[in-house]
């Protein structure tokens, strides 16, 4: 037996060897994916109750939040290249807020994401940010959780805002002329999600019918009830 016909034998055998190693992996791999799938569902559903919590008493409404949900695709005015998420807060089946997922895309160290609670009313019921890269101990204040003012967190500057009660040119950090306050140094985070919200919040009040009227699991299409900002 020739020594070529000898590796060539021991190259076949070591190959099926290892596509049946990397068989039984992927196998083990999606069982065990199958068997954590429901856990991982429910962690990520019990983060995102948490984080409504903050910006959106349970109390306020009675239906599956997490389920009376719509997909929005990519979105300028919310700042999404790749699309997110609205979810719908209803009270024995009457309309409560919107929570609206938004993206700043020009803060200091790249995008901010953003959660938006929008009352029926045109109002604010809060915003949180949910990622971003912002220099630590310097543009983080965005974030309540890294903002070391614990007693008047920056991001609370936005509950219950509204176009009634600061007008749309003035939704900009004090020293663009505006209403917002902001830390001395750091002007970059906070001007960009300002900017994002009025945005935001602009898009969901001029949508607000059709997110509503749309069914549940839909992707959004914007532009079928358009009505002015109040």
């Amino acid at each position: 037996m020739s020594t070529e016909y000898t590796a060539g034998r021991t190259a076949a055998r070591t190959g099926a060897i290892l596509t049946l190693f990397a068989a039984l992996f992927t196998a083990a791999m999606a069982f065990t994916y199958s068997l954590t799938k429901p856990d991982i569902a429910a962690a990520i559903a019990e983060t995102k109750h948490k984080l409504i919590a903050e910006i959106l008493p349970p109390d306020a409404y009675d239906n599956a939040l997490l389920d009376d949900a719509l997909h929005v695709p990519a979105t300028d005015a919310l700042g999404l290249p790749d699309g997110g998420m609205v979810y719908r807060a209803r009270k024995g089946g009457e309309p409560v807020a919107l929570l609206v997922e938004a993206s700043a895309p020009n803060g200091y160290g790249g995008a901010i994401g953003l959660i938006l609670a929008v009352r029926t009313d045109g109002s604010l019921s809060g915003v949180r940010v949910t990622d971003h890269k912002e220099t630590p101990g310097l543009g983080d204040y965005v974030d309540r959780k890294k903002d070391h003012d614990k007693a008047h967190p920056w991001i609370d500057q936005f509950e219950n805002a509204s176009f009634a009660r600061i007008p749309k040119d003035a939704w900009a950090v004090k020293k663009d002329g505006g209403a917002f306050d902001f830390h001395t140094g750091a002007t970059v985070s906070p001007r960009a999600v300002t900017a994002a919200v009025a945005r935001a919040l602009a898009w969901t009040i001029d949508n607000e019918k059709a997110l509503f009227a749309a069914p549940a699991g839909a992707t959004f299409a914007a532009g079928h009830a358009q009505g002015d900002a109040r």
